[in-house]
Parts: C-alpha cells; structure tokens; sequence
C-alpha cells in the first residue's frame, strides 16, 4: 500500500492517512473482505503512533470503507466493493441536467427586474422601496418583546398547524378591516407572507388551464406571471382616468383582477359607477373578482372609496390586503378575506406550503394593532408621505417637459410620455447621472409593448433629494426630446 504523508501539512496525519486508504480501496487493491494490517504493524511501517492509524480505521468504518471484526481486526467492507466494482472509476459520472427534470413554466412574459444596487444612488425614485426612517422601531420592538413574555409565548414559538394567531385575526376584524367598509368573521380570514402569497394561493385554488382571466392593460406584472403560470388566459382590459374600462359583457371570464384604490400602475382609483357596474356583471355572469388593496391607506386628498368587497353581497370578491406596503416589504404579512369554503381551501394548500407564516410575527402584530401602534403608524406613514407626494408633484410639473395628470393617491407616479419618446432609454441615461427611475413598459401585456411611459417611486426617497432628483430627470428628458 502506497501511502505518502506530510507531517507539515496542516491536514492532521490521521486525515491523511484515512485519504490514502480509501483511494487504495476505491482503486481495488484489496480485495472485498481483506484484512488491512494491524494498526500496532501499519503503525511501525509508517513511523506513526497506533493512536493516528486507529482514528483513521475508525472514520473508515463509520464512513462504510471498512468494517470491524471483533478479535481479529478491520477488513474491507464487502458490500462497498461490490458497489465500487459496478462503477468503473475511470468514468466519471455525468452531471446531473436539472434543464430536462424541471417542468415548463408556461410563462414567457417580461420580469420587473430591479437591482439593489440602484438605492445608494442619489436620486433613487426606486418603486416599492419604503423609507426605513418611517418604521415604527419602537413600537415592534415592544410589542415583540411581549410576545415574548410568559403570556404570549406559546402562541409565538408554537406549531398552530394550518390555523392563525387568533389576536391577530381578531384585531384585523375590529380595527383594520373596518376603515375598508369590511366585516368578516374569523373563518372568513387568512393570514398570508404578503398579499402576493394570496394572489397565489387563490389562483391555486380557483385557475387551472381552461381559465380566462381579465387584467387592467396596464397592470401587475407578477399577477400575470401567477396567473399564466397555473396555464390561465389573460384577457387585457384597458384603463383610463377612471380605472379599470369595464366591458359590455364579461360572459366568458372566470376571474377578474383588479386593484381599484390605487390601479397599478397608474394610482387612479375605480370609480363608484365602475365598481358596482363591475359587481353587477359578476351576479349575472357568474364570475370572481380578485381585488388587491395593497396600498388603500395612502390616499393623500379626499375621502377614501370603499372597497369593492364592502359593496359585495354575493360573496364574490376576494380581498388581499397587505401590512408590508407600509410597515416593512421584508415583514411579508399579509391577509386574504372572502367566504368560508374558499378560505378552508387556502388554508389547505398554504398548510403543504408553509404551514402558517411565523407565530412570532403575527402574535407581534395582532399586539401592535391592540395597543394603537398599528394605527398611529398608518397615521404618521400617510402625514409624511404626503409631503412628499405633493413636492413631487410641484416638481413634475416644474421640470419634466409634457404635462402630467398625477392622481392623489399611491406610492409612486406614472408619468406617460409623448408618442415616440423612448422611456427605456431615457432611464438608462438617467441612471448614469444617478437617477433612478423605472420604464414602465414592463406593465404592459400586448406587443409591441409601449415604451413611452416612466415610473417614479417616492416612498423611499429622501425628500430633500425630490427637487434636484427631478430636475436633474427633467433635463435628461428634454435632451431625449430634442
């Protein structure tokens, strides 16, 4: 047995010893069932002590090279050479193709793409990217230390199996819900890792391949993917200042999506004629209507629209809500409300997919929502995020060369430029002078898709960056213009 050590290696001798070994074994050597010397002879052939050559007969054996025979010593492991001899050693084995084991997605739309990188530029008007200075701090850190507490804990750190934190169920229901014209009993909410996941799970539940399904044209990019995902239709339904321009007839539809409040991306909001035309279709054509609320509680002037689902008696609407759009995108809590079969069966299959979302973190909220810090946060969200809408919208209209209509509501601006104007490559342009803003031909589903059209999100960005970012913006689009 060739065996060749180095003592100032930093690989222990053991180590090395066991190394050599199991590549004599692997190349055939020895013979299956052959005994190896004793560790006192090997040990005097090698110059090591008899305590090296035993560790390294002993990490064989655990790792099935070797086996042990009681009084007579250690042999090579019958059933690994019988192994070893079907796999010839000189064929190395090829690497597995996942390509040819993962299904296709049936999913060739575009992807909102954005790099992270992008947010320690100067100007970051990045869309969905919150102000962290606005995070209640305090308050969750107080809340989760009570959930933390004798009283609390079990429902934080316990396996609720497929149901949810009954407190946090129960202050949805009394203080959340409510300011949206919603009453819901409990079995009538899930708590969801973000209203996406809802999306999700209700498109699981309710499409499969012989399904249409009406989107806002333009709309929600990652709605689109879930729903072709699960083989769906998409039927693209235009939108104005209105919203969503509800069809004559919607009688081949089985699911409508929409995000009255705030439409995305344009932030105008349904209007009440729309909606109950809109529910009137469901009764009499027999379809549902999936409406996301993620960001209802930013409306900056007005009375805020009720839901859609405050106006539904016949249990179509299905509810997304979200605590993530004001609170914390990395929290991922959200909730769905609709009838009781519909929510047993989400329950169902987020069960097979996550079980719950954290006990910590709903028992956290539903604590936060019973003290008044939920609320209160809403609150100084809004105040500041005003502010910082309504200087946006001075400096649009100071600065970017064509006039925008810009609703009073949303967490960002959609700013459709003239015929011919290249809003892909003017955001290219602007992210070399650090201005981050995004092309919102991404929201599109017909082709060519128009590229005319540019998004700016405020939320995350500091307000005393407004004025120069969007001035810097306007002059980058003047050139492109020119």
């Amino acid at each position: 047995m060739l065996v060749q050590l180095d003592p100032a290696a930093p690989e222990p001798l053991y180590r090395q010893l066991r190394a050599a070994i199991a590549r004599e074994i692997e190349a055939g050597r020895f013979a299956a069932g052959e005994l190896l010397p004793s560790s006192r002879a090997l040990a005097a052939d090698l110059d090591l002590s008899r305590n090296t050559v035993n560790l390294a007969y002993q990490e064989l054996t655990a790792e099935g090279f070797l086996e042990s025979i009681p009084r007579v010593g250690y042999a090579v492991n019958r059933d690994l050479r019988r192994y070893l001899a079907e796999v010839p050693a000189a064929t190395p084995s090829p690497h597995i193709s996942w390509e040819t084991r993962m299904g296709d997605l049936g999913d060739d739309l575009p992807h909102v793409v954005r790099s992270p990188e992008r947010h320690s530029e100067p100007y970051a008007f990045v869309v969905g990217e919150p102000d962290v200075s606005l995070f209640p701090t305090a308050a969750w850190m107080r809340a989760m230390r009570t959930a933390m507490t004798s009283d609390h804990i079990g429902a934080s750190l316990g396996d609720r199996f497929d149901m949810d934190d009954p407190l946090l169920i129960d202050m949805l229901a009394k203080h959340v819900l409510p300011a949206r014209g919603i009453n819901a009993a409990a079995d009538e909410v899930l708590i969801t890792m973000g209203s996406q996941n809802g999306l999700y799970l209700v498109s699981r539940a309710l499409l499969d391949r012989n399904k249409r399904v009406a989107v806002e044209e333009p709309g929600y990019p990652d709605a689109r993917h879930i729903f072709k995902r699960r083989g769906a239709r998409l039927v693209p339904v235009p939108v104005d200042d209105q919203g969503m321009v509800v069809p004559r007839s919607l009688k081949s539809i089985d699911l409508v999506s929409v995000t009255p409040s705030h439409q995305y991306p344009t932030n105008v909001t349904l209007s009440v004629g729309r909606r109950q035309q809109l529910l009137a279709q469901a009764d009499a054509q027999d379809f549902v209507i999936v409406e996301d609320d993620y960001d209802s509680e930013f409306r900056y002037q007005g009375r805020p629209t009720p839901s859609l689902k405050a106006l539904d008696d016949s249990g179509r609407v299905v509810y997304l809500g979200s605590f993530s759009k004001f609170l914390a995108p990395g929290l991922r809590l959200g909730y769905v409300v609709a009838d009781a079969p519909l929510i047993s069966r989400l329950r169902d299959l987020r069960r097979y997919m996550l079980r719950h979302p954290p006990g910590l973190l709903q028992r956290t909220m539903g604590l936060m929502i019973e003290a008044g810090d939920y609320l209160r946060s809403v609150r100084r969200s809004r105040h500041a995020l005003k502010d910082k809408w309504e200087r946006c919208v001075e400096c649009v209209a100071e600065h970017v060369p064509w006039e925008a209509s810009l609703p009073s509501g949303g967490l960002s601006l959609w700013l459709p430029g003239p015929e011919g104007f290249d809003a892909v490559a003017a955001a290219a342009d602007a992210l070399t002078e650090g201005v981050v803003v995004e092309a919102g031909s991404v929201c599109f589903l017909r082709e060519p898709a128009p590229r005319n059209h540019l998004r700016l999100g405020f939320a995350g960005t500091r307000k005393e960056a407004i004025e120069p970012g969007i001035a810097a913006l306007g002059a980058i689009l003047r050139r492109k213009l020119a």
